[in-house]
């Protein structure tokens, strides 16, 4: 099987990500179908577009748009599979919909992508966790080189949790200077994305 356009994925395990193991014991997380952060993003694909501009191919793992799992209700209040369902677990996948993927063990932006790991506010004057628009470059397009410390414009990072770390994905070009390090960057990486 084969599309003229769009990739062919699976989900990798289940659609949503809304349990985990405490002990011996599966704890429900959320029992909502809207909440986009518990939507499974990771997928293997199936089969590659036959027009194919694209260095992803069969069996790599992809980290997807969450819409692409996601299931909605209609005005009538029936449950209804998102536009990119196909059938038999498969699903249409637009390239600008995959923003990450894995090819023998190592994560792959594609052209346009960077992740980015937010740093711990370390100010003494400031109340915030992490510093605001500010991190380190785990995964680059080859715009930006991995750990480099970079800054952000506002909006433009969404948040993803890719093998246990919070990141935000950012458009290159949504990178706005590279600092120099000053010896007292931490990564910040809260519990609950470590956890499941």
């Amino acid at each position: 099987m084969q599309s003229l356009y769009n990739f062919v994925v699976e989900p990798i395990g289940e659609r949503y990500n809304n349990t985990t193991k405490i002990g011996d014991k599966e704890l429900i997380l959320n029992t909502e179908i809207k909440n986009h952060q518990y939507i499974n993003r990771l997928a293997k694909v199936v089969s590659v577009p036959k027009v194919n501009n694209t260095d992803i191919t069969n069996d790599d793992v992809v980290v997807l748009h969450h819409n692409v799992f996601r299931r909605w209700h209609n005005v009538h209040g029936e449950e209804k599979n998102s536009r990119s369902y196909f059938k038999d677990n498969k699903y249409f996948v637009n390239d600008d919909q995959i923003f990450l993927y894995k090819r023998d063990s190592e994560w792959i932006c594609p052209q346009g992508y960077c992740f980015v790991q937010p740093i711990k506010d370390n100010s003494k004057l400031s109340v915030d966790i992490e510093r605001p628009l500010i991190g380190i470059v785990k995964y680059s397009d080859g715009i930006v080189k991995p750990e480099d410390l970079v800054g952000f414009t506002p909006s433009s990072e969404f948040e993803f949790v890719v093998e246990g770390k919070r990141m935000y994905r950012v458009l290159s070009k949504f990178i706005t200077i590279k600092y120099e390090y000053q010896g007292d960057e931490e990564e910040y990486n809260p519990s609950w994305a470590q956890s499941g």
